[in-house]
C-alpha cells in the first residue's frame, strides 16, 4: 500500500517512517491487552546493582551463603528490582506519550524471581476518563502482570497515568 505507514510507525516523509511511542488517550480501549516485548532475562548483576542502588541490602538479595539456609537455597531478586523491570517494560507502550505517572495501587509479589528468569509483561486497560483539571488530557488505568517465561505470574499492579488527547498531542513540535 503506497503511502500507508506500517503498524507502529507514522509516515513523516517520502519513504520515511518514525517509530510510534505509546498511545493517545482516544486509542486506549477498556479491556484491551498490550503484550510488552521484548522480555528481559534478569541477571545476578541486575539484582546486586539495583538492590544496592536502592539501599535494599537485605542478605536475602545479595548474600548467597546466607541464602543457602533459606527455603530457596539461593538469592531472590529484590521485589524492587522486579517491579522496576516489569514497570519499565510497560512504559514505552502504555505511557510513552504520558505527561505524568499518577500512582501505583495493589502491588502484589506473587512468586519469587531468581537470576536467570526471563520476565514478560502484559497490561490490561481497566479505565479511561478525561481529566477534570487538565482539559485536553485523559487518565488511563492499567493492570499490569509480570510473567516468567514459564507462565508463572510473579507480579501484578495497577497504575494510573495522564496522557494527552490527539488534539493536545505534541508529536510535530517534538519530533515524535
Amino acid at each position: 500500500m503506497e503511502g500507508t505507514a506500517p503498524s507502529g510507525y507514522r509516515r513523516v516523509g517520502e519513504n520515511r517512517y518514525r517509530e510510534a511511542v505509546g498511545f493517545y488517550y482516544e486509542e486506549f480501549v477498556v479491556g484491551m491487552v498490550i503484550e510488552h516485548r521484548p522480555g528481559r532475562t534478569v541477571t545476578e548483576m541486575d539484582n546486586v546493582l539495583m538492590s544496592t542502588l536502592s539501599m535494599n541490602d537485605s542478605p536475602l538479595h545479595i548474600d548467597g551463603a546466607f541464602c543457602e539456609h533459606t527455603p530457596w537455597q539461593r538469592t531472590i531478586v529484590s521485589s524492587l528490582v522486579t517491579l522496576s523491570i516489569v514497570g519499565g517494560m510497560t512504559a514505552r507502550s502504555t505511557s510513552g506519550r504520558g505527561i505524568a505517572n499518577l500512582g501505583w495501587d495493589r502491588i502484589r509479589m506473587t512468586n519469587p524471581v531468581f537470576a536467570g528468569d526471563t520476565l514478560y509483561a502484559e497490561s490490561e486497560v481497566l479505565a479511561t476518563r478525561l481529566s477534570a483539571s487538565r482539559p485536553g488530557d485523559g487518565i488511563v488505568t492499567c493492570r499490569t502482570t509480570g510473567i516468567k517465561s514459564t507462565g508463572e505470574v510473579v507480579l501484578t499492579f495497577d497504575r494510573s497515568f495522564l496522557v494527552p488527547t490527539l488534539a493536545n498531542g505534541i508529536d510535530d513540535k517534538t519530533g515524535y
